[in-house]
């Protein structure tokens, strides 16, 4: 029986050039008896959480990479590409420092991340394989501008860096100068012993969805469909064909198609989800995290109690041992499932933002159920006095991460940010993001717009 691994793939998460969707890449990579699949997306790991667990979830063996592209020299020289594959934990952390760099650094004035050559050398490419990115890289483009000599020098120092993990990638797609630049490359593959794999560069799951994908492209270049003279640099062969099919097209070279299968047994990333790193809260000499945690609830609860004795407006009368039960109750449950810093931190910044003039809301969602959070000043309600229930927002048989709700006015928001990553620093700050996939409503517009219609 054939057996084949598609290395170079992108999904609907490349929006540039990729339609392929997750779950239907497991179930198809599956039904075709494929061991293992990759995902290498556009200079972004954004599909990995997904497809990890749906391969898995599949019985495919997943593979996580990135199509990276490579700075060329001129300012107006098109970057190439190098297809990275995670060989293992050392490999994944380097291609997300290489990642993250093309972004902070690397990017273009269109915002195009590009990663420079001198970031790669042996300790930052570590843990990693790499293709030549075939007609895309500059190995294949020397090829084929008939530049053997550049070809034969780029391709001898990606196999200094990369040693035995650097592959010459051949790809029959149809394009015109395919067969050229398959011929350089087994003459290299010959003259230094480099090994080679066959790839698809597969950008659709059928050969039916050449159109869709067609479109997406025109979407993102501004072109239409009907216009001759746009670029196409793409071929309805670009599909996610069968081993069968595979060891069809390349059976006048042998080994290339079962090179993939051998470079996919090297790949064994193991990813350990659903176990966050929760933030360390600083807290005073001699004292535990818990141990401040529950001084400063206990502080917090009796300002709050003063000042209902003072005058502060309450619904109904209730014992102070019951708040104190309560505390005691929530503290314990906190402090057991290890969230004594992420309360104190969000106390923190509502605290610095009240404090520095930017309105904060009196919160909301289930996080209102916690007198914790209402003695540290997260929240303005009493939970007690309008029979609100802790449960909702952190359960110990339900085991999830506490999310507070937390409303700043938007003037004064980015201070709020501003603060948070100069104290706890940047590194260890981020926003929630949105990945953009092209949703059907959203898209009806762009694509009436690219067939002519709008």
């Amino acid at each position: 029986m054939t057996s084949f691994v598609h290395l170079r793939l992108h999904t609907e998460y490349s929006l540039v050039d990729g339609v392929v969707r997750i779950d239907e890449l497991a179930a198809a990579a599956a039904a075709a008896g494929m061991p293992a699949v990759a995902v290498t997306d556009q200079a972004n790991l954004f599909a990995m959480v997904k497809f990890y667990k749906a391969a898995q979830a599949a019985g495919v063996k997943p593979i996580i990479g990135v199509d990276l592209l490579i700075r060329e020299t001129g300012e107006r020289a098109e970057p190439s590409r190098l297809t990275l594959l995670c060989m293992n934990s050392a490999g994944y952390g380097n291609l997300t420092r290489l990642v993250t760099r093309s972004y902070l650094e690397g990017a273009r004035r269109d915002g195009t991340p590009l990663v420079e050559r001198e970031w790669l050398n042996a300790e930052t490419v570590a843990g990693l394989i790499a293709l030549s990115g075939a007609a895309d890289g500059d190995v294949g483009r020397h090829l084929g501008n008939g530049k053997t000599a550049e070809a034969h020098r780029a391709a001898r120092s990606w196999r200094n860096l990369f040693q035995d993990r650097y592959y010459l990638e051949l790809t029959r797609t149809g394009r015109a100068d395919d067969e050229a630049i398959v011929e350089g490359m087994l003459a290299l593959v010959a003259e230094l012993g480099l090994p080679a794999v066959a790839t698809n560069d597969v950008r659709f799951l059928k050969r039916g969805d050449f159109e869709a994908h067609e479109a997406r492209v025109c979407i993102h270049e501004g072109e239409q469909l009907s216009n001759t003279q746009r670029p196409r640099r793409y071929t309805e062969e670009q599909y996610l064909k069968t081993p069968e099919e595979m060891a069809q097209l390349w059976a006048d070279v042998p080994g290339v198609v079962e090179q993939s299968v051998e470079i996919a047994k090297r790949c064994s990333l193991e990813l350990k989800l659903g176990n966050p790193q929760l933030p360390r809260y600083p807290v005073p000499e001699g004292q535990t995290t818990a141990e401040f945690l529950r001084a400063e609830s206990l502080r917090g609860l009796n300002d709050r109690l003063e000042a209902i004795a003072r005058g502060v407006p309450i619904v109904r009368e209730i014992p102070r041992e019951d708040y104190d039960a309560r505390l005691e109750r929530e503290l314990g449950v906190i402090i057991k499932m290890g969230f004594e810093g992420y309360f104190l931190i969000v106390a923190d910044f509502i605290r610095w933002a009240k404090l520095n003039g930017v309105p904060v809301g009196p919160g909301r969602g289930s996080g209102a159920g916690s007198l914790v959070a209402y003695a540290l000043g997260i929240t303005d309600l009493d939970p007690l006095q309008h029979d609100l229930l802790f449960e909702r927002f952190l359960n110990p048989e339900r085991i999830s991460m506490p999310d507070f709700d937390v409303d700043f006015c938007t003037n004064g928001r980015d201070r709020v940010i501003e603060y948070v990553a100069d104290k706890y620093g940047r590194e260890r700050v981020s926003q929630i993001i949105t990945y953009g996939t092209m949703a059907a409503k959203a898209v009806v517009r762009d694509v009436g717009r690219v067939l002519g219609h709008g």
